[in-house]
């Protein structure tokens, strides 16, 4: 079992808390504000995760995911770079301006978040993950009709292990996995989202993911 603090309670970060507490994990979901909602019911949510402040929760867990909002990620994890040393980070979050609700531009072209945060947080093994699909295929992959892909981008290859171990307690099979390789690899992945609006507008918010095939 391995502690797993989440920074976000949005939908994103409540979908992944109850996979992994389902999965046997003890999970910390750090809300930024103590009075902040959970993206789902109170009476969904597993018994088995504990709610903190995203401080607390950076300090305290052994592996922590970034599911926070990606424009402004930067400078919130900047700001925890004491609890974060020494930590591996799991990134999957998106840093683009939003157009009309939407994903709009880049905040890092020719970049990416994973870049900035690897930068700013030299003691955290940064890990980019799960960033190429809508939130619901993250933690539940097999309910799309083609395999999907988890792309994995990161300079620490025990780190990278590690959070394909992660993945798997998702329901990610092997096959589904692909390392590109390090840090600067998830500014391609990250570029992905350039197509989700797109998307969206065409076939409504339906599960998806921006997959390899072979």
């Amino acid at each position: 079992m391995t502690s797993i603090g989440i920074l976000g309670a949005g939908r994103v970060g409540a979908s992944l808390a109850g996979k992994l507490a389902a999965a046997g994990h003890h999970v910390i979901l750090g809300r930024q504000n103590p009075k902040e909602q959970t993206g789902a019911p109170t009476e969904d949510i597993d018994p088995r995760i504990s709610f903190s402040d995203q401080r607390t929760t950076a300090r305290t867990a052994d592996i922590v995911i970034n599911a926070t909002p990606g424009d402004s990620a930067l400078d919130r994890l900047t700001d925890l770079r004491t609890e974060l040393a020494g930590k591996i980070l799991v990134d999957v979050s998106n840093a683009t301006r939003d157009a009309d609700g939407l994903p709009g531009d880049l905040c890092y072209p020719g970049s990416s978040l994973a870049e900035q945060l690897q930068a700013a947080l030299p003691d955290t093994r940064v890990v980019k993950t799960l960033n190429t699909m809508l939130f619901m295929v993250m933690t539940a992959p097999e309910i799309l009709a083609t395999p999907p892909t988890a792309y994995v981008s990161g300079n620490d290859e025990h780190a990278k292990q590690t959070v394909t171990g992660l993945l798997a307690d998702l329901g990610w099979q092997p096959a589904w996995i692909e390392d590109l390789g390090d840090i600067t690899t998830a500014r391609a992945t990250e570029a992905m989202i350039l197509v989700v609006p797109h998307i969206l507008r065409r076939h409504g918010f339906k599960p998806f993911a921006v997959s390899l095939a072979r």
